[in-house]
């Protein structure tokens, strides 16, 4: 039997690329919007079908590392779940990871990669040269943008005793809090168990069950002590509520660091820095957002882009009221501050040069019929 994510015939389109007035390509896929109550706001396509949720997964891995007793606060545990550019603030602060639980870079079972980050990888260069390597090239799995995950898994590892040659596998404590703690915040068994492309294991859940997770994830880590402690009584039976110190943790150091989670400039730590909303993109088309106050929003491009899922994100949350319904300044944005968020982390689309050697912007993406329907129902 081969599973399946949902199929072109069941997704809606969710943007278009247009060039010099002429729609080039279309992005279908699926998208949901769940209120602080948990309830579907706004639904496109199939977002109950299953979707591996690949790095938008993260926020649940850090914290059950943490659960486990991985000592992460500040940046390390942004990094726990970033997904990063591999800039030079970003590498001091897995090494620093490693170094504190006692573990080395050959700990890490991530591929090897070279720094995302221009600057950073021709300092390295630069250094590798003076000292006359022959390989100037720099490569390791510091650099991997999923590093700041394993050293937690390996800190987990670590402060409960189990081997940490083997915290890739699905049966290894650590990967086994993982599923616990994922089914306890989605509350949804996964549908299959993969492997993600940095070689730990990986969830299929619906993006309903995606949302309602780090909705639960943000709202609970984003509220004062009292609030999240009365919400977590009227939920006793709530699996997911036991982790309300990992939760703020989280929360709070990643609102806190924006840029550890992705890269200064980048487009999850715009997003956070600029809206006050939690953003986690993940590989192929993948994004999951949530506000303080309870909103979330998860999206799947069945293409696999990337290209609009920001796009896609903010304007389903602020066409279900997230921002007018949110509290204080950092998450209630105005319009023009989301329009300005959208336009930076959005490329436009583009054609050959002006006349001062400047590149030319020839279109744009847009918001596909799906998601302009409900706009225009909205303001009726």
């Amino acid at each position: 039997m081969t599973f399946s994510t949902f199929t072109p015939a069941q997704a809606a389109e969710l943007a278009v690329v247009r060039r010099c007035d002429f729609i080039e390509s279309r992005h279908i896929g699926s998208a949901v919007v769940l209120g602080p109550q948990g309830s579907a706001l706004i639904s496109l396509g199939a977002p109950d079908v299953p979707v591996f949720t690949r790095s938008s997964l993260k926020p649940l891995q850090a914290i059950a590392a943490m659960s486990l007793g991985a000592q992460l606060d500040g940046p390390a545990a942004a990094l726990a779940t970033a997904s990063h550019k591999s800039e030079a603030g970003h590498v001091a602060v897995v090494s620093a990871m490693l170094e504190a639980a006692g573990l080395s870079v050959s700990d890490l079972q991530c591929p090897s990669a070279h720094p995302a980050d221009g600057a950073f990888r021709r300092e390295l260069q630069e250094t590798a040269r003076a000292r006359g390597d022959e390989d100037s090239a720099p490569r390791s799995p510091l650099y991997f943008n999923c590093s700041g995950k394993h050293a937690a898994f390996l800190a987990a590892a670590r402060a409960i005793g189990a081997d940490t040659a083997n915290y890739l596998s699905p049966e290894h404590p650590v990967q086994q809090r993982v599923a616990e703690v994922v089914a306890a915040f989605a509350s949804e068994e996964p549908a299959a168990v993969g492997i993600d492309g940095c070689g730990a294991p990986v969830f299929a859940l619906s993006l309903t069950g995606l949302a309602r997770a780090i909705g639960r994830v943000v709202r609970m880590g984003g509220t004062d002590g009292d609030g999240a402690a009365a919400e977590a009584a009227e939920a006793t039976s709530e699996a997911w509520t036991a982790y309300e110190s990992e939760a703020r943790t989280l929360t709070e150091a990643v609102f806190a660091d924006p840029w550890a989670i992705d890269g200064h400039g980048r487009p999850n730590s715009t997003v956070i820095d600029q809206l006050g909303v939690f953003a986690k993109g993940g590989a192929e088309g993948v994004i999951v957002m949530a506000t303080k106050s309870g909103y979330s929003v998860a999206v799947k491009c069945l293409d696999g882009s990337s290209r609009a899922t920001g796009l896609v994100a903010l304007t389903l949350l602020r066409r279900a009221g997230a921002f007018d319904a949110a509290q204080g300044p950092a998450s209630a944005p105005v319009d023009d501050t989301v329009d300005a968020v959208i336009a930076a982390i959005t490329d436009p689309v583009t054609g050959g040069t002006d006349s001062e050697g400047r590149t030319n912007v020839v279109g744009r993406l847009e918001l596909g019929e799906d998601i302009a329907d409900i706009s225009e129902r909205k303001r009726d």
